[in-house]
C-alpha cells in the first residue's frame, strides 16, 4: 500500500489532519483527522510502500503495545486510508 500522492498531514490549530493539494485531489471535500498513532504512521510511511506489518512495527517502536494488538490497529488504519482515498 502507498498513500496517494496530493495529500499532506497537517497540523491546524493542534489537530493533526490531511488535506488535498492540487489540482488532482480538486473533488476532496473531506477533512481527516488522523489521531496521535496514524499521524505518527502517516509520517514514518508517506512516500513509501507499506504493510500492515510495517505499520504493526512503527507502533511497538513507539508505544507500548504488543505485535498483536499493533497488527489490528495497523489493519484497521489501512482500511481507514483506503476507505477515504487517502492510500492505495
Amino acid at each position: 500500500m502507498r498513500i496517494n500522492e496530493g495529500f499532506e498531514l497537517m497540523d491546524v490549530c493542534g489537530e493533526m489532519v490531511v488535506v488535498a493539494l492540487g489540482q488532482k485531489n480538486i473533488n476532496f471535500s473531506k477533512i481527516i483527522s488522523l489521531n496521535e498513532s496514524a499521524a505518527y504512521l502517516w509520517q514514518k510511511v508517506v512516500g513509501q510502500d507499506f504493510d500492515a506489518h510495517r505499520l504493526a512495527q512503527l507502533l511497538t517502536e513507539e508505544y507500548d503495545v504488543d505485535m498483536d494488538t499493533a497488527l489490528t490497529d495497523a489493519q484497521r488504519t489501512m482500511a481507514d486510508w483506503k476507505n477515504a482515498g487517502l492510500a492505495e
